[in-house]
């Protein structure tokens, strides 16, 4: 078994800033890709921005510049730096790890979301 646990959402003024962190856990050999994804009210989960084990990241346009992914593999947790916060990025932001287990089988695994709302 292997979770993922997302913390650090909450509620910021447009202009402002939130760091996410996910940390995984469990039944781990080792995490390949980690990303963040993002589902607002009546829409599909889109892709925000994801990170190899290598540390290169990449982002989607809409947050290109503002956003900033990184990870930290000894602690098994990736973060999401987002800065100038605008009302469009409220959502449930959520991590996806590609996680290899001991075993030598791939998956992906979720967290549970943590929301995150822009508004002042």
């Amino acid at each position: 078994q292997v979770q993922l646990v997302e913390s650090g959402g909450g509620l910021v003024q447009p202009g402002g800033s939130l760091r996410l962190s996910c940390t995984a856990s469990g039944s781990i050999f080792s995490i390949n890709a980690m990303g963040w994804y993002r589902q607002a009210p009546g829409k599909q989960r889109e892709w925000v921005a994801d990170i190899s084990s290598g540390g290169s990241p990449n982002y989607a346009d809409a947050v290109k510049g503002r956003f900033t992914i990184s990870r930290d593999n000894a602690k098994n947790t990736v973060y999401l730096q987002m800065n100038s916060l605008k009302p469009e990025d409220t959502a449930v932001y959520y991590c996806k790890g590609v996680v290899t287990t001991p075993q030598v089988y791939e998956y992906d695994y979720w967290g549970q979301g943590t929301q995150v709302t822009v508004s002042s």
